[in-house]
């Protein structure tokens, strides 16, 4: 059911942004890969088209309204529609609150929180003018539950998770869905010179495939939270 659905994926040029790019492709979406360094991209780009398969990238700091408002114009443009928005970009830094520097506090709370909010409204414009779509925001653990070090990273995707859950209300007469999909820890490069040992991670080609199966399903059908965490 994803043949020829048009997808946009922020984060897109590692970690499970590249691994949903990858198996999505696989089912024959038309993919837009969104993230800020286009080397990254280009491989994820590569990988799918090894498959056979469709990708555009498109190069944009999440950020920076202005760069989101291009990237949306760019879609409507060239493929006068979105079905289905991934809002995967994500950053974080650890540590205790009095640690953290202004500079990790703002690139948290732009990039997880504005970033998303960001991608959601410009998707949404273009959602309403056919009552169709979905958006799924993956939020990670620490947006259900405080987690020791990860105070302002928590505090981000507990955002995330208000700003679902209360679009989910804002759209319930419409036939746009809204997911929240909260994940817990994977081998990723997010985890680079945070964690020595992510071994016991999830990996991220098995959450992708989670994540596939909440994407490819009937119209009729809405599954508007799941927790993806390891045993």
């Amino acid at each position: 059911m994803l043949k020829d659905k048009v997808i946009v994926i922020t984060g897109a040029g590692s970690g499970l942004g590249r691994a949903m790019s990858v198996l999505f492709a696989q089912k024959g979406a038309k993919l837009i890969l969104v993230g800020r360094g286009l080397d990254k991209l280009e491989r994820t780009a590569e990988m799918v088209r090894d498959i056979e398969g469709y990708a555009d990238i498109f190069a944009a700091d999440i950020t920076v309204y202005e760069e989101v408002k291009r990237l949306f114009k760019f879609v409507k443009a060239e493929y006068y529609r979105v079905d289905i928005l991934i809002n995967n970009a994500g950053v974080g830094s650890f540590g205790k609150l009095e640690d953290l520097s202004l500079e990790e506090i703002d690139k948290m709370i732009d990039t997880n929180l504005k970033g998303t909010i960001f991608c959601t409204q410009k998707a949404l414009s273009l959602m309403k003018l056919e009552d169709q779509g979905q958006i799924v925001n993956i939020i990670s653990t620490a947006g259900k539950r405080g987690k020791a070090e990860e105070s302002v990273y928590s505090a981000s995707k507990f955002g995330v998770s208000g700003l679902t859950k209360s679009l989910q209300q804002e759209l319930k007469e419409s036939k746009i869905k809204i997911t929240g999909v909260y994940v817990g820890g994977m081998e990723t490069p997010f985890w680079e010179g945070v964690r020595d040992d992510i071994s016991a991670f999830m990996s991220s080609d098995n959450v992708a495939e989670a994540i596939l199966e909440l994407v490819d399903k009937p119209k009729n059908m809405n599954v508007s939270e799941v927790v993806i965490d390891r045993n």
